[in-house]
C-alpha cells in the first residue's frame, strides 16, 4: 500500500526561554541567561513547515506542552493560588521555576518513538511517549505528550498508545532522537535503527566519561518488545562515547538517515566500521544502500555540533530525489557548507539543500531535526489522523495570527515571575487546542 512520512513539527510554546537546563547540550549552555524572543521562535519553526508544505510534503503540527507546570511545584511544596505559587517559587527557587516554565516540548524528536504499521506484528502504527528522565525539566513532558499523540492519533484500530517507560535512569528514553528507519519507501517493511548510549545493567559496555548518556540499551530493547518489532526490522548500536563528551548528546546530533540514505559522521558509532558493516547487512530492502560517512578531517566534531549538520532534516521529495533541511549555522561554516556542496554534487540521492533561519531554537539546542518528529503512515491510517493537525495555507495563516496574538517578543529572568505570564500562556494554549481540535488535552483543562 502507498504510505508517505509525515513530520509532526513542534510549535514552539509561549514560554520559550533560555535557562541552560540541559547539561551535555553545548549550545543550551551556552546561551544560558540571554534574552527568548517566543513569537520569532514559533513564527521561524512555522516557516519551515510552510516551506515543507509549499514542496509537496505532507506536514503536521505538534502543540506545546503548559507551562509552567504548577501541579510539579505544588507536589514540592510550594502552595497557595497560582500567583503565589510563582511568587513564591521565584522568590526560593528562581532556576526550578524556570525549569518548569521550559517550551522544551518544542522538540518533537523527543517526544515519542513511532514504529510504522509495515514493521510491527500486528500490522499496527506505534506510539511510546519518552520518558527524558535524564533532565527535570523534560521529565515533566510524558503524560501530556502521551495525551497529545491520542489526540492526534486517535483510532485503535491503526494506531497503538504505550505508556512511556518507567521514570528511572536504568530505562532513559529519549525517543525519536537516538532513532531511525530505513527502508525502499515508506509503505514496505523497514529496518528500524535504535542507538544507546550505555547499558544501565551491562557494566562491560564502555560509558561516556563527562557527559550522561540519556539513552539506555535497556530502554531500546523494551521499546522494540512494545512495539511488536519484528526481528528482521530492528538493529540496536552503541553511539561513541567519546563524542558524547564532546557535546553530541543525542545521535541525531551525528546522524540522520531517510530511506536508503544514512549521513552520519565517521565518529558516530562505537567500533563505527562494524556497526556500518551490521546495517548494510540488516537492511531488508532491495534498493542499494548508501551510506555517506563525513570525515573527521573534512567536518570536526566540534563543526558537526556547533553547525548542527546532522541535526538537519533528510526528505524524499515527489521525484524522487532527496533534500537536506539544514540550520543557516550550516551555511556559515565553511568547513561544513564545503562539505554540502560536495555532497550534493556526489553519486547519491541527496542531491538539494534548503537553509533555514531557526535561530531561536538553535540557541537551545535544537535544530531542523529536533523539531519533528516523523510517522509514516499509508492512506487508511492517514484518513484516521485529526485532519486539524495536517498543515494547510489556511492552518498555517491561522496559527501565524494565533501566535502574534498570544506571544510575547521578549522574555527575561525576571518576566517568569509575574503570572500574567501563566494567564497568557494558558488563554493561548485554550485557543490552540479548540483551533487543533485537540479536547481537552491539559491540567489546566481537565482539572478546570
Amino acid at each position: 500500500m502507498h504510505a508517505l512520512e509525515v513530520n509532526f513539527d513542534g510549535l514552539v510554546g509561549p514560554t520559550h526561554n533560555y535557562a541552560g537546563l540541559s547539561y551535555g547540550n553545548v549550545a543550551s549552555l551556552n546561551n544560558a541567561a540571554s534574552f527568548s524572543n517566543p513569537q520569532e521562535a514559533v513564527l521561524q519553526g512555522l516557516e519551515k513547515m510552510k516551506a515543507m508544505h509549499d514542496k509537496g510534503l505532507t506536514q503536521g503540527v505538534f502543540a506545546p506542552h503548559a507551562r509552567p507546570d504548577l501541579n510539579v511545584l505544588r507536589r514540592l511544596g510550594f502552595t497557595g493560588n497560582d500567583a503565589q505559587v510563582i511568587h513564591k517559587a521565584f522568590k526560593a527557587d528562581p532556576i526550578l521555576l524556570r525549569a518548569c516554565y521550559s517550551a522544551s516540548a518544542m522538540w518533537t524528536a523527543n517526544a515519542a518513538t513511532v514504529s510504522p504499521s509495515p514493521d510491527t506484528t500486528d500490522g499496527k502504527v506505534h506510539f511510546t511517549s519518552a520518558n527524558l528522565n535524564n533532565k527535570f525539566h523534560r521529565s515533566l513532558e510524558p503524560s501530556t505528550t502521551t495525551r497529545l499523540l491520542k489526540a492526534m492519533f486517535n483510532n485503535d484500530k491503526f494506531f497503538a498508545h504505550h505508556t512511556h517507560l518507567p521514570d528511572q535512569g536504568f530505562f532513559g528514553d529519549e525517543g525519536a532522537a537516538n532513532h531511525t528507519r530505513f527502508c525502499d519507501s515508506h509503505g514496505e517493511q523497514g529496518l528500524e535503527m535504535f542507538v544507546f548510549g550505555a547499558s544501565a545493567f551491562n557494566s562491560q559496555l564502555p560509558k561516556p566519561a563527562k557527559f550522561p548518556a540519556r539513552q539506555t540499551l535497556e530502554a531500546s530493547e523494551a521499546i522494540c518488545r512494545l512495539h511488536n518489532l519484528k526481528d528482521s526490522s530492528q538493529i540496536l548500536l552503541q553511539q561513541n562515547p567519546d563524542v558524547i563528551d564532546q557535546g553530541v548528546f543525542h545521535n541525531d546530533v551525528i546522524a540522520v538517515g531517510n530511506a536508503n540514505v544514512l549521513l552520519c559522521h565517521q565518529q558516530t558509532f562505537l567500533n563505527q566500521a562494524l556497526a556500518l558493516q551490521d546495517i548494510r547487512e540488516a537492511y531488508v530492502g532491495n534498493k542499494e544502500f548508501y551510506i555517506i560517512e563525513v570525515p573527521t578531517d573534512k567536518v570536526s566534531i566540534t563543526d558537526a555540533v556547533s553547525s548542527y549538520l546532522f541535526n538537519s532534516q533528510l526528505v524524499s521529495l515527489e521525484d524522487g530525489s532527496m533534500l537536506l533541511v539544514a540550520p543557516q549555522e550550516c551555511k556559515r561554516n565553511s568547513a561544513v557548507n564545503a562539505y554540502i556542496e560536495e555532497m550534493i554534487m556526489a553519486d547519491n540521492p541527496v542531491n538539494q539543500v534548503q537553509f533555514f533561519d531557526l535561530r531561536q531554537s538553535m540557541q537551545n539546542g535544537g535544530g531542523p531535526a529536533c523539531l519533528r518528529l516523523r510517522v509514516a503512515l499509508n492512506e487508511q491510517e492517514l484518513a484516521a489522523v485529526n485532519p486539524e493537525v495536517i498543515l494547510t495555507d489556511t492552518k498555517y495563516t491561522q496559527l501565524c495570527d494565533w501566535a502574534k496574538r498570544n506571544y510575547r517578543d521578549k522574555l527575561g529572568a525576571s518576566d517568569f515571575a509575574d503570572s500574567a505570564l501563566l494567564t497568557e500562556s494558558y488563554q493561548a494554549l485554550d485557543e490552540l487546542t479548540q483551533l487543533l481540535n485537540l479536547g481537552s488535552v491539559y491540567d489546566f483543562q481537565l482539572e478546570g
